[in-house]
């Protein structure tokens, strides 16, 4: 099973993937160094490291869905 604290929603807008919230410093509507393109690479075992460029926290994605990214440690 998933846990729930080391996941956080995400959405498509344009090419580019957004989050509504920064986990870290809580910034609003954040658009990660990630497309979409490689939300496929990540489902298929490979790791992308992600950015966040208001705060420069850094997270590994090893899962996604159509709603969240799921990291090797816990946002929540």
């Amino acid at each position: 099973m998933i846990p729930f604290s080391h996941t956080w929603p995400y959405d498509k807008q344009m090419g580019d993937i957004y989050v509504h919230e920064c986990p870290f410093c809580g910034a609003r509507n954040v658009r990660l160094n990630l497309k979409p393109s490689e939300l496929k690479n990540v489902n298929e075992g490979r790791k992308k490291l992600v950015v966040f460029p208001c705060c420069s926290s850094r997270l590994n994605v090893i899962e996604t869905d159509n709603d969240y990214l799921r990291f090797d440690q816990p946002v929540r």
